[in-house]
């Protein structure tokens, strides 16, 4: 290494993204510094994980089923109808629910287990990255690298810093969840941890996950799509939806809220400047959508191994001053993250649950493709579903 530089790379966001995409880096042999404002374990929401997310797994070395729940696929439900719709998704890959806060934690600490340097509560204040390197000032001090991984999240550093984020209007607004605990022993609670599955009532505002996690407790939210009713705050509005739920009245019948009513805002949006002179973003910094296929770690970790892969060529090569460097390789986050947009809106726009989810027990080729996308197997080139979505969106714009 040049010794004009304090590290090759620095990773900035100690998030599954940031974490993944140092460990890689680490892995080919750079030297890396991973800088994460806050300290694990750090309380944030994407319970759910999908299995196409194991390759990268494996590759972190990291055993993911410890102290979590399994998860076999998904079910949507139309509670007044009562149709529901279950998508196997761990026939070939295994997925797992689990709580973000040890699940990001114990990814950090693989990271600095592989060698790389890990601050914790060092916030990042301004960032240059010009033609002979990278300059960054933190709250504690300055350093030099080679190149820059943004992993900021929705705080999406590099993209507000360049003006690169639009926002996508037609998803979801905004989130409002909590957790319960000591859920009763019933045939419904049974069969939900038995399964793992994650439960999506559609109801007329928006949805509701239902994750069941470790120890017979639940992640319940609602993502709200249209506009919220005036005659009650965001809590109130959370407790109605439950209570006017067959499934979550038997679910959480004696159960115990454990954690406060939190809510996410500003869902989705893209980031047009993903990557540049001696930069590149992934995981939320390059892009965020609506969670109701809980695309956001899967997108976060896969989105950061093809990243670390190209910096480490490039570092090895002598070519991280290309600002075009990713070029090729962002096309193919953009079709997993395209595909996962189109989905998503047609899931809004054409009530896909009910025209589409409930009909494919009738189109059995219908129903793998539509799992095949909700596993996160997106680059197959083969899923005529997914070709669909995007060629329609391609006619349209």
């Amino acid at each position: 290494m040049n010794d004009r530089f304090d590290y090759d790379v620095v990773v900035v966001g100690g998030g599954p993204a940031g974490s993944t995409a140092a460990t890689l880096l680490a892995q080919h042999g750079h030297t890396i510094l991973l800088l994460e404002q806050d300290k694990h374990p750090r309380f944030h929401i994407g319970e759910s994980m999908l299995p196409f997310s194991e390759p990268v797994v494996q590759r972190l070395g990291i055993d993911w089923s410890e102290g979590n729940q399994f998860k076999s696929g998904a079910v949507f439900i139309d509670e007044k109808s009562g149709r529901r719709m279950f998508f196997p998704l761990s026939a070939h890959r295994k997925t797992y629910q689990l709580e973000r806060a040890p699940f990001d934690q114990k990814l950090f600490q693989n990271a600095a287990a592989h060698g790389v340097k890990t601050h914790e509560e060092e916030k990042v204040l301004e960032v240059s990255c010009h033609e002979h390197g990278v300059d960054i000032t933190t709250d504690k001090r300055s350093y030099r690298s080679r190149y820059l991984v943004d992993a900021t999240g929705r705080t999406a550093l590099m993209g507000r810093k360049q003006q690169g984020i639009t926002r996508i209007e037609n998803l979801g607004k905004f989130a409002v969840y909590t957790h319960f605990e000591d859920i009763p022993a019933n045939d419904e609670a049974d069969e939900l941890f038995r399964t793992g599955c994650i439960y999506v009532p559609v109801v007329d505002i928006g949805w509701i996950w239902i994750i069941p996690l470790s120890g017979h407790r639940l992640s319940v939210g609602l993502v709200v799509q249209k506009e919220r009713p005036k005659d009650c705050d965001v809590e109130e509005l959370l407790h109605r939806y439950l209570a006017q739920s067959p499934i979550l009245c038997r679910l959480l019948a004696g159960a115990k809220q454990f954690a406060p009513v939190r809510v996410e805002a500003d869902f989705s949006y893209t980031n047009q400047q993903r990557y540049g002179l001696r930069y590149v973003c992934c995981g939320d910094s390059a892009g965020f959508l609506d969670p109701v296929f809980s695309s956001g770690v899967f997108i976060a970790i896969t989105s950061a191994a093809r990243v670390a892969d190209q910096v480490h060529l490039a570092l090895a090569e002598g070519r991280e001053a290309d600002p075009q460097l990713h070029a090729e390789v962002d096309g193919e986050y953009m079709l997993g993250f395209n595909t996962m947009r189109r989905f998503v809106e047609r899931f809004y726009q054409s009530d896909m649950v009910h025209n589409l989810f409930f009909e494919a027990d009738n189109h059995p080729e219908m129903k793998a493709e539509i799992a095949q996308l909700l596993a996160g197997d997106l680059w197959t080139g083969q899923n005529q579903l997914q070709n669909s979505l995007l060629a329609s969106h391609r006619s349209v714009g």
